[in-house]
């Protein structure tokens, strides 16, 4: 790659601004769960979480000043361990204090479990527009090897009352579990397909460092039956309806996630909350923030007027990878004005790269746009390392 860089960097435009916020608690820490995640000990502190988060935007206020916020996305953790009375708080007052576009996309993570009707009921009128349910599977016997709290009844439960108050939601599951067949993992997916979900995503369970599985790894299925399982799986869902736009998820026409859209296309996003990240774009920089990560910390931090743990420019010649390993995770991949538009640097620094990367079969390109080929879809880790600094 060129290391030669413009002198005189700026952006043309700022990208769009998302806002993430994290809740870390869940009832109980799964084993192959890799998030900043922690069991609830006692009492939930929710008042004391909420005042943070509040205090957290305000803070942030002055990097995304009179910037519009397109989409929120409240992640964990379990959000719903929270009642709507809070995220209804939490909601008035980042209207209060941020231009939240009247049409934004507010999505909420919920677990089957943390799902009472009512409370439900309250999410939706306090303005949440789009849930994420972790079902993760459907099968009895794979939800307890996977340390989840619920079963297959309470699965279908949470989605019968996300259905009666959701237009737009989307069923998170997993295959190449333990001891897994193909046509499990199927008929997991055509579960979610005949729930009535507008977006799936599936993604292959992986034994991530610091996680319990990959302390005493569970027997899985080979690579074999795992390449069999995710090309049946995208097979099932297509004939289904469901458009494959990234990695690993799968939506009806128009319901795409917009809040992950705007990652993948390397937009913005101020992250709140324990470990959160952030990502904010300025005329001559952009700058990546992470939140300390233990709640307790965190809570102590903000007391004293701020949480951030760290905070640094992207290097320039970081840059190209860092775009690359957002777009190429949509099949569609980007438009190549983009590259420039979001990066302040010309096409040329990556034109040797793309040209190797087609050659290969990993990318196609026309005039317009780059995307990864199947084979790049396959073999991604791969086609991102050409991109590397």
């Amino acid at each position: 790659m060129n290391p030669l860089l413009p002198a005189g960097w700026s952006l043309p435009a700022l990208p769009p601004l998302s806002l993430y916020i994290h809740f870390p608690w869940c009832i109980r820490k799964c084993p192959y769960c890799d998030f900043n995640s922690h069991a609830v000990k006692g009492a939930l502190p929710e008042a004391e979480y909420i005042d943070a988060l509040i205090a957290d935007l305000e803070h942030s206020l002055p990097m995304i000043w009179g910037r519009p916020v397109q989409t929120i996305f409240m992640g964990g953790g379990t959000p719903s361990l929270f009642s709507a009375a809070a995220i209804s708080r939490l909601l008035d007052a980042i209207r209060a204090r941020v231009r939240l576009l009247p049409e934004a996309e507010i999505t909420l993570e919920a677990n089957p479990g943390t799902f009472e009707a009512e409370k439900f009921a309250g999410y939706r009128a306090a303005g949440i527009n789009r849930l994420s349910i972790g079902i993760q599977s459907f099968n009895d016997r794979h939800l307890a090897a996977l340390g989840r709290v619920h079963n297959r009844a309470e699965a279908e439960q949470a989605i019968d009352i996300a259905r009666a108050q959701f237009d737009n939601f989307n069923l998170d599951l997993m295959y190449a579990l333990p001891q897994q067949t193909l046509a499990e993992a199927l008929a997991d997916i055509d579960t979610a397909i005949a729930a009535g979900s507008t977006h799936i995503s599936a993604y292959h369970l992986t034994l991530e460092p610091n996680t319990a599985f990959a302390a005493a790894p569970p027997s899985l299925p080979d690579d074999d039956v795992c390449a069999d399982m995710q090309e049946a799986i995208e097979a099932r869902l297509a004939a289904a309806g469901f458009e494959h736009y990234e990695t690993s998820a799968f939506a009806r026409p128009g319901r795409q996630t917009r809040h992950n859209l705007n990652y993948w296309r390397f937009g913005d996003y101020l992250g709140i909350g324990a470990g959160a990240h952030g990502k904010i774009s300025f005329p001559d920089r952009i700058v990546r923030q992470a939140r300390y990560r233990h709640p307790t910390e965190y809570l102590t931090r903000m007391k004293q007027g701020s949480a951030i743990q760290s905070e640094e420019i992207v290097p320039l010649d970081q840059l190209p990878f860092e775009f690359m390993l957002n777009a190429l995770r949509l099949t569609g991949g980007f438009e190549l004005a983009l590259f420039a538009e979001r990066t302040g640097l010309p096409l040329t620094t990556i034109l040797p790269e793309l040209d190797r990367a087609e050659a290969d079969g990993l990318l196609a390109r026309d005039h317009l746009r780059a995307w990864p080929t199947a084979k790049g879809q396959r073999f991604l880790n791969a086609l991102l390392e050409r991109f590397l600094p």
